[in-house]
């Protein structure tokens, strides 16, 4: 199983100790070897008691998963958060001793994490743990990737540590983590559901349809709460094997923070770099699943050709292409979106491909994205306004960036939607809707409905 002999280890070690010149200054030793394929979940379970702060990450187009367990290293910003997150990665990469003989996409040093949806919204109790941009470097990555798995421990070390020390904690916990774990199957019983002020939401989506009549802006994004309350603490792995089994076509995550875990099964990339070349992804328009191969034909072709859904689409879709242009070259967008099918919905989906220019990286693709239309709305400074203003929810990271980078250029983040944030006994849910000009408010809110079932099937409800 182990390439990286332990004496290797301890020569990579020492000599990063050896360059570290003062006591207060610090060097991220990061080391990847190829292992024997591991189940990703197993080895996040096997970290329950041994580690906090684990990282789930599934992309199921390349059979690719990221497991983290534990932090080496934190990148937090609060203000200028692109800007600050942007230039804390540069530093650390330039400081790290890096052994990686694969540089495949999520090995050596990778960090996972995401950003807030708004940092100009006032924070709630309810996301304290999760900060406008927060990304870790975790002690253990397991990354498999195109049926080969690979291992990566980072360990921050500092002048006076000793390298045969360190190496040998780093095996102990390593034997630890790789001891298999069964996933607890874990039947959760609802005890409380409350939707956070219903009649209150749909008035607000009244005003954004009369701000909207009465003004430049095109379309609102308006997201809402549910709040449910279970018999016992939730089990994160069982919750994830669910996800796993019931959503193979999304992005599965979860992302631990002390005692809070975000988790959610999203569609939705927002930005995938490889090296230079770009995908983006426009997802907006929804429509639910036929119960029969007829039915569901029907109604794809319905949401095809449905005015206000391909309005939403359009708005995402030119949204994209104007914010990215100009960083990249050989932009390529299709002129019609197809059917993206789920588990319990559908939606329409163009991809837009494009190459990175040098001087730009994936924290200003990110911030130029974010947030979308399908998200945020359009125009976005005014919407977001709106939103600000009379959305009475904390959204924290929900409909935010999520996702990693690495060391080599690559990296992915999604949108963070289909998501619930868990804490123990309790969790809240979110879902939201574009408001346009010929909104609905009752279709809206059961359109939020549809949008908690992919969290609420795996919860309990």
């Amino acid at each position: 199983m182990i390439e990286l002999k332990e004496e290797q280890v301890e020569t990579i070690l020492e000599k990063a100790i050896e360059g570290i010149n003062s006591d207060d200054d610090y060097q991220l030793v990061s080391m990847t070897k190829k292992i024997k394929y591991n189940n990703a979940l197993s080895f996040f379970e096997a970290a329950k008691y041994i580690k906090k702060n684990r990282t789930f990450w599934m992309s199921s187009e390349e059979d690719f998963y990221l497991v983290g367990i534990g932090q080496a290293y934190e990148i937090i910003a609060e203000e200028s958060r692109f800007e600050e997150t942007k230039k804390a990665w540069n530093q650390l990469l330039e400081k790290a001793t890096i052994y990686n003989p694969y540089e495949q996409p999520g090995t050596g040093i990778v960090a996972l994490g995401g950003l807030s949806f708004d940092p100009k919204k006032p924070t709630t109790p309810l996301w304290e743990n999760f900060k406008p941009s927060h990304f870790t470097v975790p002690e253990f990555l397991m990354t498999k990737h195109n049926r080969e798995c690979y291992l990566t421990v980072n360990i921050l070390v500092r002048k006076n540590d000793h390298p045969r020390q360190l190496a040998n904690e780093w095996r102990d916990l390593e034997n630890s983590l790789f001891q298999k774990a069964s996933i607890e199957k874990q039947m959760l019983t609802i005890t409380e559901k409350k939707e956070i002020e219903p009649t209150e939401w749909k008035e607000t989506v009244r005003k954004a349809k009369e701000k909207i009549n009465h003004s430049d802006i095109e379309k609102i994004v308006l997201a809402r709460e549910m709040y449910l309350r279970f018999n016992e603490n939730a089990n994160i792995g069982s919750i994830l094997q669910k996800l796993l089994d019931t959503h193979p076509s999304s992005y599965i995550f979860a992302i631990e923070k002390d005692e809070d875990c975000f988790l959610g099964a999203t569609p939705e990339r927002l930005v995938k770099l490889e090296k230079d070349h770009l995908l983006s992804t426009c997802l907006a328009g929804t429509a639910p699943r036929g119960k029969t191969k007829e039915e569901d034909q029907a109604i794809s072709e319905g949401l095809l050709h449905d005015q206000k859904n391909r309005e939403e689409h359009d708005f995402v879709v030119k949204m994209i292409k104007n914010a990215i242009k100009d960083c990249c070259t050989h932009l390529d967008v299709p002129n019609e979106p197809i059917i993206y099918p789920l588990t319990n919905l559908q939606h329409l989906y163009t991809p837009v491909t494009a190459t990175l220019k040098k001087e730009y990286s994936l924290f200003d693709i990110i911030e130029k994205l974010h947030p979308t239309p399908a998200l945020g709305g359009t125009p976005k400074e005014a919407s977001l306004q709106f939103i600000r203003e009379y959305e009475r929810l904390d959204r924290g990271w929900y409909g935010a960036p999520i996702g990693w980078l690495d060391s080599n250029q690559n990296g992915e983040f999604a949108v963070a939607i289909r998501s619930a944030l868990i804490k123990d006994t309790e969790a809240s849910l979110f879902a939201g809707c574009g408001v346009v000009k010929d909104s609905n408010p009752d279709e809206e809110y059961e359109e939020t409905n549809i949008k908690f079932l992919p969290m609420l099937s795996v919860l309990g409800g």
